[in-house]
């Protein structure tokens, strides 16, 4: 196989980056991608209102703040409280958050739902809470409905709600930090709430489903406190996630089978790693002012097509790949079952979090993904037993044959 450019992989709005045949014009901040029979992906359009406002509140616009400033951070060392979810991706965004806040001097105290004998306490990120306590942190379990008497009569500066997603999960925790002077509330939304568009990608201002939980909570997060934010992430990779993404790829590599990819392999998204995501999260903490009562996109500033993390997975483990593409309606399987991405364009871009905080992105997937799969050997996931029922599925149907 030719040798990879890491150019011909990843779009990004500074840069202009080849995909396939398309060529991305530096001067253009949006560009559009006609939805195609060949990429059976559904993008539909929505529109955005002109707004006044250069931040990037609830009703504001896909508006850049014509007017560059500097952010200050405080040095005000605080006290954060991080109300953590004990299941899915979001989890690991809370452990490297308050090893991050430790680490610039903060006082952390993470809660995460549920029992500490739970076995799902057994898995990453939570069975590595030991290094948040040797840097001088604090972890509590219970029910976020009960955070008055899980905390005590301890106060916090700063919140961070990383579990609820729906208001009835996150409400307690807000009037809760509201009633007990809590400064600044922080909110782990979700970029899956954008509605689909023809322009891709989403920047905070874009319509998004108004029945959506995560919307419900940032309308009354903007209601309720006067000094909040809502950061809305996508993909993220990192040591201690428990779900999969790039090992999903790793899978299917290391044991020389072919990677179904539904629709071009074209499509676009974003994959952060999740030191990404933690670092915006202090940059709120840091400059509380400034961050008050915006969205944040918390991802990387740079997409990846599907083709090309199946690529840049294959280069990490020093292996070729074989895709193959194929048309989960014509072979009758659930794309989402199938695959661990979206089956449509889907790449969100951090435009509020440089505007406003200054902040900057770290990820390096072709460098990331070495040290991912570094510790995907490490663990023996490449020596374990796998069953790929769907994938033969899918690979019968489009006539490829499946490894022995």
């Amino acid at each position: 196989m030719a040798a990879l450019s890491s150019s011909s992989l990843f779009f990004s709005s500074k840069t202009t980056f080849p995909i396939s045949n398309l060529l991305i014009p530096t001067s253009l901040h949006r560009f559009s991608l006609p939805s195609s029979s060949s990429s059976f992906s559904s993008l539909s359009s929505s529109s955005s209102s002109a707004s006044p406002l250069t931040h990037y509140s609830l009703t504001s616009s896909r508006r850049i703040s014509p007017q560059g400033f500097t952010v200050e951070a405080s040095g005000e060392k605080k006290n954060v409280l991080i109300v953590n979810t004990n299941s899915g991706g979001h989890a690991v965004i809370g452990f490297y958050f308050a090893k991050e806040l430790l680490s610039a001097g903060h006082s952390v105290t993470i809660m995460t739902v549920g029992d500490e004998s739970s076995d799902k306490m057994k898995k990453p990120p939570f069975s590595r809470f030991s290094e948040i306590i040797s840097g001088g942190g604090k972890t509590v379990w219970g029910n976020p409905a009960d955070v008055a008497n899980v905390v005590g009569a301890e106060t916090f500066d700063v919140v961070l709600d990383n579990n609820g997603k729906d208001l009835d999960t996150v409400r307690p925790v807000v009037d809760w930090a509201k009633s007990s002077g809590v400064k600044q509330f922080l909110f782990i939304s979700s970029a899956g709430i954008y509605k689909s568009t023809e322009e891709p990608p989403h920047v905070e201002g874009d319509a998004v489903k108004a029945d959506a939980g995560h919307v419900v909570v940032e309308k009354y997060l903007a209601e309720t406190f006067g000094n909040w934010a809502s950061f809305r992430p996508q993909y993220m990779i990192g040591s201690g996630n428990n779900k999969d993404c790039e090992e999903w790829f790793f899978d299917r590599i290391v044991r020389n089978r072919a990677v179904p990819i539904p629709g071009s392999g074209l499509q676009l998204t974003n994959i952060s790693h999740v030191r990404d995501l933690s670092s915006m999260l202090t940059s709120a903490v840091d400059n509380s002012e400034a961050a008050s009562g915006n969205i944040f996109n918390c991802v990387s500033d740079r997409a990846v097509t599907l083709d090309g993390m199946a690529k840049l997975c294959a280069a990490a483990a020093g292996k070729t790949v074989e895709i193959v593409h194929y048309d989960p309606k014509a072979i009758g399987v659930d794309a989402k079952k199938a695959f661990p991405f979206r089956n449509m364009h889907f790449y969100a871009e951090p435009r509020a979090a440089k505007e406003i905080l200054g902040w900057e992105s770290k990820t390096n997937l072709p460098e990331d993904l070495k040290e991912r799969f570094e510790e995907y050997v490490k663990i023996g996931r490449d020596k374990k037993e796998i069953k790929f029922e769907l994938d033969d599925k899918i690979l019968k149907a489009v006539k490829t044959p499946v490894a022995a």
